[in-house]
């Protein structure tokens, strides 16, 4: 039998969310590390990728887009173009052929990294649903915000949408595992104007993205991590994402994160947040992956009338 021939039978969903640093080629771009990230994620036989740092996989006709696209199982790929003095580290979205139709392919052109956002629907239902990758401004704010604002609009009108992204900013909750930066300790002050904000005279450690994308009474999503913990009993799921690596920005904080629309969330089964040596050594971001059951996601999306 062969691999997509499995997955296909299969009663869970996938998905995986992971910003390979520099698309594994390394800073200094000597150490290649593509290969063995490609291994990780076909071992886990994803439906659906969100990936962040795609670093020159628009070269050579996206070459290495779909060198992944095809080693992780044969995934229709899509990615957003690199812009002329914007961010070179574009985001993409991968998915199983399998499972899904694709209803569109849309993308967010933001001032500093767009967002990719293909729209697909379950084989056999009628409900679509908008996936979207997202790396968020780095070192910007405000910017970040606008960006999470305009993900909000993709659960506009009562649509269905799955979110993964580097948020570079922090969860707003008092639930978390990890203590939010002491800054006055952190030892890289342009990190500290990247990720602070000010708010009453003093500047705090900046949550606005998520606070906007989930935050209030009626949060437009639900953080899968945050809905794993408190709902399913499964702490690990708010552990530190990134960095892995680094030490003079604070202790590694989570700020990967999968999101989704509220209808979602109950059909989620697991969020795993994997920080294994392999991963490790390919990046300095976790890798998260988000189980869902297959059945419970085709009755949300197969509404009566």
């Amino acid at each position: 039998m062969s691999r997509a021939e499995f997955t296909l039978d299969t009663d869970v969903l996938r998905v995986v969310c992971w910003n390979i640093e520099h698309n594994g080629r390394g800073l200094s771009g000597h150490d290649d590390h593509r290969e063995l990230a490609r291994d990780i994620l076909a071992s886990l036989e994803p439906h659906i990728v969100l990936r962040q740092e795609l670093t020159g996989a628009w070269e050579r006709g996206k070459a290495d887009l779909y060198a992944e696209a095809n080693r992780v199982g044969g995934l229709m790929p899509f990615m957003t173009a690199p812009r002329e003095g914007r961010s070179r580290n574009p985001v993409g979205v991968m998915v199983h052929p399998g499972l899904f139709h694709v209803d569109g392919e849309f993308e967010h052109d933001m001032p500093w990294k767009p967002i990719c956002n293909p729209r697909v629907r379950l084989k056999g239902c009628p409900k679509p649903i908008d996936l979207a990758s997202a790396h968020l401004c780095h070192f910007d704010p405000d910017l970040r915000a606008t960006e999470a604002r305009r993900l909000t609009t993709l659960a506009d009108n009562g649509r269905s949408a799955l979110v993964g992204m580097d948020a570079n900013s922090y969860p707003h909750t008092e639930l978390e595992s990890v203590a939010l930066p002491d800054w006055a300790a952190v030892e890289d002050r342009v990190h500290y104007q990247h990720r602070t904000v000010e708010l009453a005279g003093r500047r705090v450690s900046d949550t606005r993205p998520d606070e906007i994308l989930s935050g209030g009474a009626r949060p437009v999503f639900t953080d899968l991590g945050l809905h794993a913990a408190s709902t399913l009993a499964q702490p690990g799921a708010l552990a530190a994402t990134a960095s892995l690596k680094r030490t003079d920005q604070g202790p590694a904080q989570r700020i990967d994160r999968v999101y989704s629309t509220p209808d979602l969330a109950p059909a989620l089964l697991g969020f795993d947040v994997m920080a294994t040596d392999d991963i490790r050594e390919v990046s300095d971001h976790a890798l998260l992956l988000a189980t869902f059951d297959l059945d419970a996601l085709r009755q949300v999306l197969t509404p009566t009338r």
